[in-house]
């Protein structure tokens, strides 16, 4: 059967340009019908902490903590600061410790300067420790 064709020329077409071998192997490339499904399934199983309500009495606590330590910024108090990071892209975030010297506190941004630059925003704050 196939030799009454071996010997025929290739047909090239008159009406349509050639395709070029590149677009050639496209068409047996993979096809991923979900883009993006895998990296929404991580997002979405990625964990994140809830933001916890202070009281009161916890709040006076974080604040007295605060001005000692706004009371000895020339000696370059060490503190341990827990805050709170809301997660971008969904509900909730999660807490980060931090220890370092005390620059500065600026009451109109409300925000702790450390001396490795790192800032962290007074709002945020959930426990210090001297």
């Amino acid at each position: 059967m196939n030799e009454d064709i071996i010997n025929l020329p290739h047909h090239v077409s008159t009406k349509h340009p050639q395709m070029s071998l590149q677009d050639r192997a496209a068409q047996f490339s993979p096809f991923a019908a979900l883009t993006g499904y895998e990296a929404a399934v991580k997002e979405t199983a990625r964990l994140t902490d809830r933001r916890i309500e202070l009281d009161e009495g916890e709040k006076e606590k974080i604040n007295l903590q605060l001005q000692q330590i706004r009371e000895n910024l020339a000696e370059g108090p060490e503190a341990t600061l827990v805050y709170f990071v809301p997660d971008p892209r969904k509900e909730g975030g999660s807490y980060v410790t931090v220890t370092g010297r005390v620059l500065s506190i600026d009451e109109y941004k409300r925000e702790i300067l450390l001396q490795d630059g790192q800032i962290v925003p007074i709002e945020e704050l959930f426990a210090v420790e001297r």
